[in-house]
């Protein structure tokens, strides 16, 4: 990256100076700035918005984790200034963990909705549902995710954006517009969104559908939804050096060697992928998983085939199997 260092401080999104413990609302308003530099070890002197005091729904923070700076500033200028941001990669690559770790360091409360074919539109907006009340059934509005969090200083997620039923995606565009209100008809209500709601999301392609055929699911997008997103990165997987760190802080007890050759194998995965050699990659969790299992059952080949080369396809387990002997020395047995 050719300049990484931004040398003018980022404009404070709130006003945190004039917050006093008797301003309204004053604990789901951001009341503290974090230096970018000191929390989230980036070059820069950019200073974000976030709660000093404890929150609730906020994800526990991963002191391993490592931090991509392209990521990492586009999600502090989506919670700074209100961005929408999306977060486009392969599976495991730790697009929502990324959001998470943003988030929790920032003590912002984050919820994650999986946008699978099951989620409607009434899962998201609400519905009438029958409640008893002194002995008596009665007909009440239950309002859903979607309402709740737009009231609240929440960090809204969806994951697996690309895979959202049309119906639902149109949902989720009405309030795509940085001041965008939703209109519930059934109550005819208008909500406002508070001012620190945030939304974002995590797609394995940019809209496009499954034109790969690893993602089967997938739908292309509309242009008009594409375009509310105001921020589009794309994280891919870790430089070899970071993922054995990550995998050493997260599978105590292994072998160095093993781990750096174990990283070594997925990377040689992800190359035949991109070669068109194979249609299966090991992701980082992948990797993880190897190390645990091999923790489990004292047997590194074992944990391997359990872990992931019985995930692919037969006709590919002998150019797996090469792999692992050019980077362990040893012959895989292919059962």
């Amino acid at each position: 990256m050719a300049n990484n260092k931004q040398k003018e401080p980022m404009a404070m999104a709130f006003d945190v100076t004039n917050l006093t413990p008797d301003s309204p609302r004053y604990t789901s308003i951001p009341d503290k700035m974090f230096n970018v530099r000191e929390t989230f070890g980036l070059d820069t002197d950019w200073e974000v918005p976030g709660f000093s005091h404890e929150m609730p729904n906020v994800p526990e923070i991963d002191t391993a984790y490592q931090f991509d700076h392209d990521t990492t500033m586009a999600l502090l200028a989506g919670f700074a200034f209100n961005r929408r941001v999306m977060i486009q990669g392969f599976h495991g690559t730790g697009k929502s963990s990324h959001i998470e770790q943003v988030a929790a360091r920032l003590n912002w409360p984050c919820i994650r909705i999986n946008l699978d074919s099951h989620v409607s539109r009434i899962d998201l907006l609400g519905k009438d549902m029958i409640v008893l009340k002194e002995g008596k059934q009665i007909t009440e509005w239950k309002e859903g995710l979607l309402p709740w969090a737009i009231q609240n200083a929440v960090a809204l997620v969806f994951d697996e954006y690309d895979a959202g039923r049309p119906d639902v995606m149109f949902v989720i565009q009405r309030v795509l517009e940085s001041e965008g209100r939703l209109t519930l008809l059934d109550q005819n209500q208008v909500i406002r969104p508070h001012p620190a709601f945030r939304l974002f999301a995590t797609a394995n392609t940019v809209g496009l559908g499954d034109t790969t055929g690893l993602y089967h699911g997938t739908h292309q997008l509309n242009q008009g939804q594409l375009d509310r997103w105001n921020i589009v990165t794309i994280l891919n997987y870790l430089h070899h050096d970071d993922e054995v760190k990550i995998i050493k802080a997260k599978v105590e007890g292994l072998n160095d060697k093993d781990i750096e050759n174990m990283v070594k194998v997925a990377d040689m995965t992800r190359e035949g992928f991109k070669n068109g050699d194979l249609s299966t990659l090991m992701s980082p969790r992948s990797v993880i998983s190897w190390g645990e299992n091999t923790k489990i059952f004292k047997d590194r080949e074992m944990a391997f085939r359990l872990s992931f080369l019985n995930k692919c396809d037969e006709m590919e387990r002998p150019i797996i199997a090469e792999y692992y002997q050019r980077c362990f020395g040893v012959e895989l047995p292919i059962v």
